[in-house]
């Protein structure tokens, strides 16, 4: 027979049991069963005073006590054990059984397999001692087994655990109904998707992820929990939309409805909730799917994930590159043994059509000149990097690319003059999309920072190109003009340092007379000076770019010699005369 305990150390037992369980729970990864569950375990029942005065004592199944309990229920017949359904609290004297060992050996078997919580017998009338048959059953399937050495009113037993029942699913209902109503209102309201995975990470007190079909991250929210985004995105980073593999006990829903799965919803392990974990992400993930489908081309999720990252970037809200990595690889922007470049791309002259085309034929042709093997995320310049010489209602598009070593797009021409191949591939795009009515004086600006391998590059790439705003191109390919930082030092370090007024009193004080005689006359001498700039050695190419024949052109060195009394052909005074042009075309 197995040694029984004593009734006095059986609360002990049983909070002892309870403790242990919750610890490993909270030092190993807890599965999705043990997250939450409303009804009362079996330690729980045996805690209630109704029971305690029967002096009980466990006799077997210790490993058991964390069951649940659905209902509790007294057997008086052992012929009842065949309508027993699972996870009852079994209450008997035993009076109604045969003495028979195979009888009760018989009896001791259904009742395990009914799938029972616990079996409290009461110790008296029908059993001096809990039978050996009924005790190993239960120790054998991990059943708790007591016995109690003092009559009770079992009525009292089953009303007291009834009632915790009835009030743990009152509980449930509750909060389910808080979360329900909370996600139908961000849902009437037509909360951001990031709005909404924030709310379900507050209320799980957990991280939340929002992936789509891709095991791209869309949204995701730390709940202020300062949680690791290295650590919370790393199983999406090292995916890069292959098989996901997450650790165990994170709790995953899909976001589906009408038949089309959109993504899912994962939330880290955390604490438990009234209204069980599954069940919010559930509701969470009801309230996303009416939103995407109110979003039939998905734009607000492609374009969510990008303005996310760009707003990390920018903001510098990131503990270290490794963090910054992580998040843009989970997101689809790989940068390990890569190639990275930051990138703007804006329209130029009368587009003939709405902005939203323009912008669109835009991301759509940048992402069909990276892909297959580049990579690309978009997003708008809500911040403005260049606000003085933004046009109105026509955004400035940010870039994040992505290339593989040796990728001969990011490679440079050969020929400062010559588009790169990325400008090439993009204007081969651009001329399939562009609708034959748009104005033949419409172009893609492209400016393009300098590459590099590492985070550090690709931020402060994005930083150079955003800040230096719309430049003179460098090269020009079909409807593509192209300006590359690699290729006009010069013109980004007067791009930074124009916007303070010494500068611009420089550039004033060098060019005035041009300017002023330009203004009087509607004269053309700037103009001559920067095609003659930009060829100094070469008159003849200078004069083709400045739109005169060389005669023409040369008298009009000759003025601008004679107004501004210097020599065109020292090479101190075209370098000062370079960077007043740039100074004052960069000024605001």
């Amino acid at each position: 027979m197995i040694e029984g305990k004593r009734p006095r150390r059986l609360a002990e037992d049983v909070r002892g049991s309870i403790g242990r369980r919750r610890s490993r729970g909270s030092e190993d990864t807890v599965t999705e069963q043990e997250e939450h569950d409303p009804l009362p375990s079996v330690g729980e029942v045996l805690e209630l005073p109704e029971l305690a005065a029967g002096r009980p004592e466990l006799v077997a199944g210790e490993r058991g006590l964390d069951r649940s309990v659905r209902w509790a229920h007294v057997l008086a017949d052992s012929a009842a054990a065949a309508l027993l359904d699972g996870g009852e609290l079994i209450l008997m004297t035993g009076t109604g059984w045969r003495r028979d060992p195979e009888e009760v050996e018989a009896v001791s078997e259904a009742l395990v397999a009914a799938g029972i919580a616990a079996v409290v017998l009461e110790l008296g009338a029908g059993f001096t001692r809990a039978p050996e048959a009924l005790l190993r059953s239960c120790e054998r399937a991990g059943v708790p087994l007591v016995v109690l050495h003092r009559a009770v009113r079992f009525v009292q037993i089953t009303q007291r655990v009834h009632q915790r029942i009835l009030a743990a699913q009152n509980e449930t209902l509750a909060a389910r109904a808080e979360v329900h109503a909370m996600l139908t209102e961000l849902g009437l309201n037509r909360s951001p998707v990031d709005y909404v995975v924030e709310r379900l990470a507050q209320t799980l007190g957990a991280p939340v992820v929002l992936e789509d079909p891709a095991h791209q991250v869309v949204a995701w929210s730390g709940a202020g929990s300062g949680a690791d985004p290295a650590e919370v995105l790393a199983p999406w980073a090292r995916a890069d939309g292959r098989e996901l593999t997450l650790p165990e006990g994170w709790v995953r829903v899909p976001v589906e409805a009408q038949g089309s799965r959109w993504g899912q919803l994962t939330a880290l392990p955390g604490a438990p909730h009234a209204a069980g974990r599954r069940t919010v992400l559930e509701l969470g993930a009801f309230a996303l799917a009416l939103g995407r489908l109110a979003d039939a081309g998905g734009e607000q999720w492609l374009r969510l994930t990008s303005k996310r990252l760009f707003d990390v970037l920018l903001s510098g809200r990131y503990r270290g590159d490794t963090e910054l990595a992580t998040q843009l690889a989970a997101s689809g922007l790989p940068v390990e043994d890569r190639i990275l470049v930051g990138a703007t791309l804006r329209g130029t002259g009368d587009f003939g059509a709405h902005g939203t085309l323009e912008r669109a034929i835009l991301e759509t042709a940048l992402r069909r000149a990276v892909a297959p093997e580049g990579r690309v995320l978009l997003a708008v310049d809500e911040a403005g990097g260049d606000p003085e010489r933004a046009e109105p209602g026509r955004p400035i598009l940010l870039a994040l690319l992505s290339f593989p070593e040796g990728d001969p797009r990011i490679d440079p021409a050969a020929d400062d003059a010559v588009a790169p191949p990325l400008a090439t591939r993009l204007a081969k795009e651009l001329e399939m999309l562009v609708p034959s009515t748009t104005p033949a004086a419409w172009r893609a600006h492209l400016s393009l920072g300098v590459p590099g391998r590492r985070m550090r590059a690709l931020v402060t790439s994005l930083e150079l190109v955003r800040s230096a705003g719309r430049l003179p191109a460098a090269a020009e390919t079909g409807r593509v003009t192209v300006q590359q930082a690699a290729r006009q030092p010069l013109a980004y370090l007067v791009r930074g340092l124009s916007s303070s007024p010494e500068v611009q009193e420089f550039a004033s004080d060098a060019l005035g007379p041009l300017i002023a005689h330009d203004r009087e006359h509607q004269g053309d001498l700037l103009r001559v000076l920067e095609a003659y700039t930009a060829h100094p050695t070469n008159r003849s190419l200078a004069a083709q770019r400045a739109r005169l024949s060389r005669s023409v052109f040369y008298q009009r060195l000759a003025l601008i010699e004679d107004l501004l009394g210097v020599d065109l052909a020292d090479g101190a005074t075209i370098a000062t005369l370079a960077v007043a042009l740039l100074a004052r075309r960069s000024g605001p």
